[in-house]
């Protein structure tokens, strides 16, 4: 290198504005903010915000994947956008608005592919995660939900409409799909347990939920709890319970019963019912803290100002905080030490130490809704 190449490189380097500080993506996540079309870049370590970035479009029921290397988050807007967003950036690179009304979607275990969920006009959109060209249509007929990524490259997802669990391997030259019909009456929402094996549907229409095992040469439906809710009153839902992968606490997964103030335990190997738990409110999201130890509630309408922890050992309720009005979504860092709390009403994250119950930071958020942070990439069925 001449001398006054490497003069050059050494100013440009030190130039302020000119030099891209450099930054690793293991502590970083994303918030979004739903009113506004627009997500936070968060620090974890800092407890700060790094960064806005808008033109997300409708992201009232957004939610997010990352890709491989945590530098790329694949944003899901409920007006069928599919936004590619750089972390280190803080740029929007890629935007496609693929349907009408879309409902979350997922990343193949290779992170080559990236699948969207549609309620309008249905069924599920794949593209390419580099380009977010579209490499395949799936028809469902009707709305599709419940969309899960698993191993092999497929991804595995319901239909409200049919009562169907259709299975979509990418592994091939041409997607071949395995379509399982009679799940049950209007399946809401899915969880795979976090081996890839079991993939179980919640049902709106009738008791109990569907499981499936997705190691089976010739997977098939079975009915477990069947007789959940048989005889009891159901009361309405404000808000519909999601069903996720991080609900898998050691060997148990735990549910967020629709129509009831309660949690369910079941077995993850036999899938069989160890327990309940009575809580505050409907619950609409049971977390499970990294380790497996606790599970973290929060709840719909009009109960959604309350947390409560609960013991994965004992089922009992271990822990209540008020972070205020209309918390919508929770996060744990990598290793389960903090959880962060979105609180939409007051526009802000609050952020808990998990030992101690106790708030230990907060940042501004404008009505935050859902928390992702990029350990996310490296787990399955987020």
């Amino acid at each position: 290198m001449t001398r006054l190449a490497a003069f050059l490189m050494c100013s440009v380097l030190a130039t302020p504005g000119l030099a891209q500080e450099l930054r690793a993506t293991g502590d970083m996540g994303v918030v979004v903010e739903r009113a506004t079309g627009s997500v936070l870049i968060v620090d974890q370590s800092d407890h700060a915000a790094l960064a806005r970035v808008e033109g997300f479009g409708d992201l009232s029921h957004a939610s997010l994947v990352f890709s491989p290397d945590e530098r790329f988050a694949y944003v899901f807007g409920r007006d069928g956008g599919l936004t590619k967003l750089d972390l280190l950036t803080q740029k929007i690179v890629g935007r496609v608005v693929q349907a009408g009304n879309s409902i979350g979607g997922a990343i193949s275990d290779d992170g080559k592919l990236v699948a969207v969920a549609n309620y309008a006009p249905g069924g599920v959109n794949i593209f390419d995660a580099d380009t977010l060209e579209q490499v395949a249509a799936i028809p469902a007929g009707g709305k599709a939900l419940g969309l899960e990524d698993a191993p092999g490259r497929r991804f595995v997802f319901s239909v409200w409409d049919t009562g169907e669990t259709r299975i979509v391997d990418m592994s091939g030259a041409e997607p071949k799909v395995t379509t399982l019909t009679d799940i049950g009456a209007e399946p809401y929402d899915a969880l795979i347990t976090d081996d890839g094996r079991t993939y179980i549907a919640g049902l709106f229409g009738e008791d109990g939920l569907s499981a499936i095992d997705l190691w089976d040469e010739t997977p098939t439906a079975r009915r477990i709890l069947p007789h959940y809710g048989r005889g009891q009153q159901e009361m309405p839902v404000y808000k519909m319970p999601h069903l996720e992968g991080w609900a898998k606490a050691g060997d148990q997964i735990v549910l967020p019963a629709i129509h009831h103030h309660e949690v369910l335990w079941i077995d993850a190997r036999t899938l069989e019912e160890t327990g309940r738990t009575q809580t505050h409110g409907q619950p609409v999201f049971a977390m499970a803290r990294p380790g497996g130890r606790q599970v973290w509630v929060n709840f719909a309408h009009p109960d959604n100002d309350t947390v409560q922890v609960i013991d994965s050992m004992t089922h009992q309720i271990v822990g209540e905080m008020v972070p205020g009005p209309a918390v919508l979504h929770m996060e744990f860092t990598a290793r389960g030490t903090e959880a962060w709390v979105s609180v939409r009403d007051e526009n802000k994250v609050v952020i808990y130490d998990t030992t101690t119950l106790k708030p230990i930071g907060e940042i501004a958020a404008e009505s935050p809704s859902g928390i992702f942070f990029t350990a996310r990439a490296h787990r399955m069925g987020l």
